[in-house]
């Protein structure tokens, strides 16, 4: 048996294209698929190092830069991130995640209709860490986290349909696991019931929005994503809410 060829991710350093917001405060990322946000085992380069680098440089930190993780978005998964610059902005805004403030916006493609075609989904997750896999019940489990979100059918294209999703919470592989659930695993995503995986080593999960009230100067954010142009997502742009 031929062995499939081990497909390595494209280690891009950040540019000025991929900050989407940035003040003496935040700094928002289009963060690309197959990037991830922190170092693991594998010991590739991460997003937070790699933003760590932009910001040193550009401000001429010869020191370095300090820069903290508010959240993560799953490795196959593109789009809006945001790091805290001071730490005062960090404390700040893991508050506003904690108290489910920060209001975030998903688009997933998938190739079944889902039935109905919106609604909430609500389950109980369990993460198996070595495996890297979640699973979700319907009803309450020990060790499980209750998980939430809402979604609904915005487009059908070329047989493929594209889903507007908002969670409520934030859990590993929550999206992907609860959509699966559904009969409707993401696009790419074979780890969730999806036959085949990309050879991009992506999935169609794009974080296309957050929005939140400015933890230091108190005023509206909201910091959209443009989707990757990889011959695919483009074709959904014009699709969704910016």
């Amino acid at each position: 048996m031929t062995k499939s060829p081990i497909i390595k991710y494209i280690n891009l350093p950040i540019t000025e294209d991929d900050v989407l917001f940035e003040d003496n405060h935040i700094i928002g990322i289009n963060k690309r698929a197959g990037d991830i946000v922190q170092v693991d085992e594998t010991g590739d380069e991460s997003l937070e190092d790699k933003v760590k680098k932009y910001i040193a440089e550009k401000y001429d930190k010869p020191n370095g830069a300090f820069l903290g993780v508010v959240h993560r978005l799953d490795r196959p998964v593109s789009g809006v991130i945001i790091f805290a610059k001071t730490s005062k902005a960090l404390d700040r805004l893991n508050k506003l995640f904690k108290n489910r403030e920060m209001h975030k916006t998903y688009y997933a493609v998938v190739r079944n209709r889902p039935y109905p075609e919106a609604g909430t989904l609500i389950n109980w997750l369990v993460k198996d860490p070595s495996k890297n896999v979640s699973r979700v019940y319907d009803h309450e489990v020990k060790g499980g986290l209750r998980c939430e979100l809402s979604f609904s059918l915005v487009a059908e294209l070329d047989g493929y349909y594209l889903l507007k999703v908002d969670p409520i919470t934030g859990r590993p592989h929550q999206i992907r696991v609860q959509l699966s659930t559904i009969g409707c695993p993401i696009v790419g995503d074979n780890k969730y019931g999806y036959p085949r995986g990309s050879l991009r080593r992506s999935i169609s999960l794009h974080a296309r929005k957050l929005e939140f009230v400015h933890p230091i100067k108190d005023e509206p954010v909201k910091i959209v994503a443009p989707v990757p142009h990889d011959g695919f997502w483009e074709k959904f742009e014009g699709m969704m809410e910016g």
